[in-house]
């Protein structure tokens, strides 16, 4: 099973791709769609969907920013994005990213990283990764064009 540790810029005020001037990255709402609606037909069961590892749920309870929209699976409100990044000079496990501010600072480094964003439900476990992006790799002067871009 592959297993992806994220943790949140959220999508309601700046989110992971707007920290970083913009840069593509990967979205996957659609994948996250397709499985609930396997959840939905009968074919995933709640065990599967819900089984965010205990260090994920303890993030996303503490570091995680609150989404507006209610959780896909128990229609809890303790859905919430957690953002992840990984990378040179980063802890193995990654590191839990918690405000825009330090989003861009990672993002000014010259060592290529990676942000993740997981959605997690903080009541039932549902976890998903929603999106990721590149960050860092920059030069001095393109690093200066991130300043001022944050919380």
């Amino acid at each position: 099973m592959l297993c992806v540790w994220m943790v949140t810029v959220g999508s309601v005020k700046m989110g992971l791709s707007q920290a970083v001037g913009g840069r593509a990255g990967i979205d996957y709402r659609l994948m996250r769609e397709t499985i609930l609606a396997s959840w939905r037909n009968g074919r995933v069961s709640v065990a599967e969907l819900c089984d965010a590892q205990p260090e994920l749920r303890r993030n996303a309870e503490f570091c995680g920013r609150s989404l507006e929209s209610p959780c896909p699976v128990c229609e809890s409100d303790g859905l919430v994005e957690v953002t992840y990044v990984f990378g040179p000079r980063l802890p193995g496990h990654g590191r839990c990213v918690t405000s825009d501010k330090e989003i861009a600072r990672l993002d000014a480094r010259k060592q290529e990283l990676r942000g993740y964003v997981v959605e997690v439900c903080t009541d039932c476990g549902w976890n998903h990764l929603t999106r990721s992006r590149s960050l860092g790799g920059r030069s001095a002067l393109a690093a200066n064009d991130v300043e001022g871009v944050g919380g």
